[in-house]
């Protein structure tokens, strides 16, 4: 395959969160209107210069993208639903990436939302997938949980990792989301509360799970110079990767798809692993944590629990990593999951250089390194 085209001259900006609710009454419609509104807030544009929208959400049907536009008032010429789960934030970024490189779009807005009423969850089970449906459901396997059970006992087995190890990660997680506003979880967690927690699905235990929740996740895609214009902290978009259904042969899940990109992603960024300080994953389970590590090459296979056991992640110790407390801390707003990570890192990266530059004006008397 050619080499794919850098995003030039291409940011996100805008991130926002709609504060989380265990349960909510409102329709999955209610928490992306909300989100698109606090977005364009935020951006100081108005909700007819969104001429791009992506959407990702597991409780909006039997609507799609294209309903939401008339639910809203919305009149975009570029459109996608993104209907993909964890993968979704990240998709809708380079898709979105994409269409404003091409111009077929200014302001694409990326947006996830999900209620979670009292039976939501095991409704989204029911039909989440036709395998769902007819040989998962029916004999009495309600969700993830039994599967990633597999997964991690079959990790633990290759490579030596303990449920210690795992706990760690839940552990400097919850650290890191006791400052984070919407976080649900707002008590601290020892490892002693990690390993006594009461059991889910050998060896998953109560806090190796996500809680269902519901909020919304949302940011914004346009041109830098268009940012800069609108005086809005941006970040540019060096690589991406997209990869579906990859190592199909594996019986039993052990790496994932970043594996077969991660050496395209690198180059494509002109960054390495080691140029790194700061990572954001998607965390459904603390082993699949640990294959992003091996996987997109911070630490080769096999020693992701050694990676582990040599870091602290938290905000203010070694490689922070999931500094809003993921999901497993803050929640998992359904498809908004996704995208929990993107406008974490945007956050991270805008205040960090907010921060730099006021130190470097404070420094140098010049006020206009502020700007």
């Amino acid at each position: 395959m050619s080499a794919r085209l850098v995003y030039d001259g291409v940011v996100a900006c805008a991130p926002i969160t709609v504060p989380y609710r265990r349960y909510s009454i409102n329709t999955a419609h209610w928490w992306i209107g909300r989100a698109l509104h606090d977005l364009t807030r935020a951006a100081g544009i108005r909700p007819q210069d969104i001429d791009g929208l992506v959407l990702s959400s597991f409780t909006l049907g039997p609507d799609t993208a294209v309903g939401v536009t008339q639910h809203l008032g919305l009149s975009p010429h570029w459109l996608d639903h993104v209907p993909l789960g964890g993968a979704s934030g990240v998709v809708a970024l380079r898709r979105a990436a994409r269409a404003v490189q091409c111009r077929d779009a200014d302001f694409v807005a990326c947006v996830a939302g999900d209620t979670n009423h009292v039976d939501s969850f095991r409704k989204t089970l029911t039909t989440f997938s036709r395998f769902a449906q007819d040989a998962v459901y029916p004999y009495g396997s309600g969700g993830a949980n039994a599967s990633f059970a597999l997964i991690t006992r079959n990790y633990m087995n290759l490579y030596g990792a303990r449920r210690e190890d795992f706990g760690k990660l839940c552990v400097a997680q919850r650290d890191n989301a006791l400052a984070i506003p919407f976080a649900m979880m707002k008590k601290p967690l020892t490892l002693d509360e990690y390993m006594n927690a009461r059991p889910i699905s050998d060896p998953l235990h109560l806090f190796d799970c996500v809680m269902p929740c519901a909020g919304a996740e949302a940011f914004l895609v346009c041109r830098e110079e268009v940012a800069k214009s609108l005086g809005l902290p941006a970040v540019r978009i060096l690589a991406t990767i997209e990869r579906h259904n990859a190592y199909s042969d594996d019986p039993i899940q052990y790496r994932g798809g970043w594996a077969l990109d991660a050496d395209e992603l690198w180059s494509m960024a002109g960054v390495k692993p080691d140029d790194v300080n700061l990572l954001e994953t998607y965390d459904d389970y603390p082993v699949i944590v640990t294959m992003q590590f091996e996987d997109l090459g911070f630490c080769k296979k096999s020693e992701g629990p050694d990676f582990v056991r040599s870091h602290t992640f938290t905000v203010g110790g070694t490689f922070p990593h999931n500094t809003s407390g993921g999901q497993l801390s803050a929640g998992q707003a359904g498809a908004a999951g996704g995208y929990l990570g993107l406008t974490e890192a945007i956050r991270q990266l805008t205040e960090a250089r907010a921060n730099l530059l006021a130190a470097l004006a404070e420094a140098t008397g010049d006020e206009r390194a502020t700007c």
